[in-house]
Formats: C-alpha cells, structure tokens, sequence
C-alpha cells in the first residue's frame, strides 16, 4: 500500500506531523518542592520520637536527639510494657473512647436521619442549634462543666470525659449523617414503607447498610480525636488511677529527670490503636471522604 504523500520524510507529506517541544512548566516541580517541605515539617517531629525511643536518657542529654545512634537501645519499650501504670493508662483510655465514640456515633445517626427523613416544624432551626455545637471553643465551657461535675460528685472519675466527648461529637455525627441521609433515594424508604416496615427498620435494614463509608468516616475521626484527647483529662483527673495514656506520657518520669526515651516509646505504642482503627476502616474511610466528589 503507498505511503500518504509518498515521500516517506516526516513533516513533508507522510502524514506524520512535527510538533514544537512544550514550553517549560515550572508549577509542577514548584508544587513537588513544597510538598516535600511540608512532609519534611509534618513528618520530623514524628522522627524526633522515633529517635528519641531508641536512645537511652544519657544519649539524649548529651544533645544526641537527631543523631543516627550507633546501637539501637529498645530498653524504653521493654520499661514501658513492663509498667503496670501504663497498662492502667490504656484501660482508661478505652473506657473513655469506645463509650464516647459508640454513644456519639450512635445519637448522630438517629438525629441525623430524622432530620433528612422526617422533616418537622422547626427541624432546620434545631438542626443549626445542634451543629452550632461545633463552633464553640471547649476551654469557654471549662468552669462551667467543672462546677457542674463537681457539684455532682464525679471528679476524679471517667464518667465527665465520657460524657463531654459524646455531646461535643454529636454535632460533627449529626451533620455528616443527615447530609449521608438525605442522598439516600427516598423511592427506598417509601416502597419499604408500603411493604408493611417502620422507620426503625427503614433505619437499620436500609439506611445503615447503605452508610457504611459515613460511619467508617465518623468512626475512625471519633476515636482517633477521643483518643488523643489531652484537654479533658488533665482537668477532671487527679489521680494516677484514673489518667489516659495522653496524661501518662506526661507523667512518665526517671529517677532524677524526664525520662525522654521512655515517653517517646510509649508515644509510639500509643499510636498503634489509633493506626488499627484507620487499617481497619481504610477501605469505606477513602470511600466516605470522598463522598460527592465526582458526580455522574
């Protein structure tokens, strides 16, 4: 078969056309420079711990913290696991955080559906009222809920931290829900409605199958803030017996100083709950955050 053009040289009636090289770019290799900045920034604090776990009291010191040590020393993770103050710490924890996230999760979602169901007079009002939540600095509520929980008798106990961090993630659960809610067909909730099922079983067999990625999306945030926690415990605590792990890395001491090594090792070990949660939700976590993104 002949060749278009028959000359066969390219550019000169073969068909094949020369195109001009691109101009440079910059904004590519500009936006990859201070991304690698900001990893740096946001990943070097999280090196400092690492290192500062593997090095003994005297290494750090001597000014040794940034340092690649010449031997690894695990003899912080070894005191940590072996301290029955620790194990007494993430007890704690626990109580707080599975009550506190199943309790928030939980409320946001019954609010969250009435509100992009069941509409009502007055619903969009209560609705801000309840979101508004979200706005409100916690340390304007200190004295208040301080006098409160005192008056009632539960300071030094878990009860308060269970308490406040329920009510202060039920806005976030309310919001993200009813907005999960309200995309769900009401063709669904309607055939379901004349096959002879209440709302409750709407709810349960319909809606929560359907918002699996919201609740991965709630749960994860949740427990990871709950977990993290520093503000609440350190001010309805007093004990050793009753602290979260955030306040016993705090009060992790040595003999004569602050035992760096020992707290960064347990700053590590307290991350791994956080880091299983997120594994475990990954999948339906990516999915729910990216929820409205692409439409079609």
């Amino acid at each position: 078969m002949a060749e278009f053009g028959g000359t066969g040289r390219p550019g000169h009636g073969s068909g094949t056309v020369a195109h001009a090289p691109k101009p440079f770019d910059p904004w590519p290799a500009a936006i990859f420079v201070m991304l690698l900045c900001l990893a740096v920034l946001f990943l070097a604090p999280t090196l400092g711990v690492l290192l500062s776990s593997v090095k003994t009291t005297r290494e750090i010191a001597f000014g040794e913290l940034w340092s690649i040590p010449a031997r690894i020393y695990l003899g912080n993770f070894a005191e940590v696991i072996s301290n029955p103050a620790v194990h007494r710490y993430f007890l704690n924890t626990f109580l707080v955080t599975v009550p506190a996230t199943t309790l928030s999760i939980a409320f946001g979602v019954l609010a969250g559906y009435v509100f992009a169901k069941l509409p009502f007079r007055g619903g969009n009002l209560l609705f801000l009222a309840i979101v508004s939540g979200m706005f409100f600095p916690p340390q304007v509520i200190l004295i208040p809920l301080f006098r409160l929980f005192n008056g009632l008798g539960l300071i030094d106990t878990l009860w308060p931290i269970i308490f406040i961090h329920t009510a202060m993630g039920i806005p976030i659960c309310t919001l993200l829900m009813r907005n999960f809610f309200a995309t769900v067909p009401g063709a669904l909730r309607e055939a379901a409605i004349l096959e002879g099922a209440n709302e409750w079983q709407v709810l349960t067999r319909i809606a929560l199958p359907l918002s699996l990625p919201a609740l991965a999306v709630l749960a994860t945030l949740q427990f990871t803030w709950i977990w993290n926690d520093f503000l609440w415990p350190l001010i309805f605590t007093q004990s050793d017996e009753k602290r979260t792990i955030m306040l016993g890395i705090v009060n992790l001491k040595g003999q004569y100083s602050v035992a760096w090594g020992v707290q960064g090792a347990l700053s590590l070990i307290a991350s791994v709950p956080t880091l299983i949660v997120f594994l475990f939700f990954q999948r339906y976590f990516i999915k729910g955050m990216t929820m409205g993104a692409v439409k079609g």
